[in-house]
């Protein structure tokens, strides 16, 4: 029986890893499939758990107020080092660009099974580039140093799969699957379609937060979280979103503010007390799926919303210089805005007034997968590892 150890810590790598998960339960004859979380967030990711009906087998519970990314890294290394001395994995899983994936991936390629195998990682979401190291910061260095050391490379695009083969990967070692979120954004939608009571729970948490969605009423979604938009730049974001709500006191803006003080605070300076801004705290999951299908368009740095908007036909603009996601941008559904507050607010109007940009950026294929994506993989390593 093939041992699988499937490790994340954030509420993005929970969405994207949670089916996958799910997937691999459905072999329980020939794979022993555990999850291991670090909580690298710990209420957001326990969010996601409980949609997915997961119960990790081992929880570091690492989150720490104030602790930085050499606290955090360092803290991982030595949990991890435990759980791969208690398990002995055939593969390690990780995912994507987060400090999570980059230290496991460390602690495993470090870690000899008692047979004296070495353990395989598989990177899930591998090939994205920015090609600059310091953009995203630290998310970039995270995933090449991944790719350096992994068996597998799970790519989402054909692009992300030539990146690797660019940097001299081993095509066989690369699988193209599309990305997992649209596997969980597919799940997360049949859900609330089926299930009247799930809807109502969702409009009754909504409300809660003073929130209602009308029927005659636009409601621009925003999120915001990403280091690199820390300081003047989040501050520039919020001014447009100010602009943008008094020119159009007919369309309610809604965001769901990241618990980071960092965000929290500039945000709640510059947005408080503003008759069509929502201020909400964090949502689960199928809340946000929720908002994100009933939304006009999205205001974003996720790269997440930037993969699973296309499937919902809801244009996007993000707040960011540079995207590892070019796929979404060249079919027209995703709009690079940066940080600069005129060009945020005059993209945003554009979409506002304008309907054929708006008919234009909406009417597209998601380039990111058919909802396979964890089937592929699972498939994939049952066959080889």
């Amino acid at each position: 029986m093939k041992k699988v150890l499937l490790v994340f810590g954030t509420r993005p790598e929970a969405i994207k890893m949670a089916p996958l998960v799910n997937e691999f339960k459905k072999h329980p004859k020939c794979i022993d499939a555990r999850v291991c979380v670090t909580a690298q967030h710990r209420e957001m990711l326990d969010q996601v758990l409980n949609v997915f009906n997961i119960q990790p087998d081992y929880d570091l519970n690492l989150m720490r107020s104030g602790q930085n990314l050499s606290d955090l890294t360092s803290s991982i290394l030595l949990g991890m080092g435990r759980v791969l001395d208690d398990f002995n994995p055939d593969i390690v899983l990780v995912h994507g660009d987060t400090t999570t994936a980059f230290s496991v991936s460390i602690s495993a390629f470090y870690h000899v099974n008692n047979n004296g195998k070495k353990v395989k990682i598989g990177h899930i979401e591998a090939g994205l580039r920015t090609d600059n190291i310091y953009n995203p910061w630290p998310e970039e260095m995270n995933r090449r140093v991944i790719s350096v050391i992994a068996n597998y490379h799970f790519t989402p695009t054909t692009n992300s799969a030539k990146n690797l083969i660019k940097e001299n990967k081993d095509e066989g070692s690369i699988l193209i699957t599309g990305n997992t979120v649209v596997d969980s954004l597919f799940l997360t939608l049949d859900n609330i379609k089926s299930d009247k009571n799930l809807k109502n729970k969702i409009k009754i948490k909504l409300n809660d937060q003073n929130f209602t969605i009308q029927k005659n009423r636009k409601f621009i979604l925003v999120t915001g979280h990403r280091r690199e938009n820390f300081g003047i730049k989040i501050v520039n974001i919020c001014k447009a979103l100010e602009e943008i709500a008094l020119k159009n006191p007919g369309i309610d803006i809604i965001y769901p503010v990241h618990p980071n003080p960092k965000v929290q605070e500039p945000v709640n300076k510059i947005l408080s007390n503003k008759p069509n801004i929502f201020l909400i705290k964090p949502l689960c999951y199928e809340s946000f799926v929720y908002l994100m299908h009933k939304s006009y368009f999205i205001i974003t740095d996720s790269g997440g919303v930037q993969e699973e908007a296309p499937s919902l036909g809801k244009p996007v603009l993000v707040t960011r210089d540079t995207t590892e996601r070019p796929e979404a941008v060249e079919s027209g559904t995703v709009k690079l805005v940066g940080t600069n507050t005129s060009k945020i607010a005059l993209e945003a109007q554009r979409l506002l007034n304008d309907n054929c940009e708006y008919l234009k950026m909406s009417r597209t294929n998601n380039p990111y997968g058919d909802g396979n994506s964890c089937k592929k993989i699972v498939d994939f390593v049952k066959a080889r590892t």
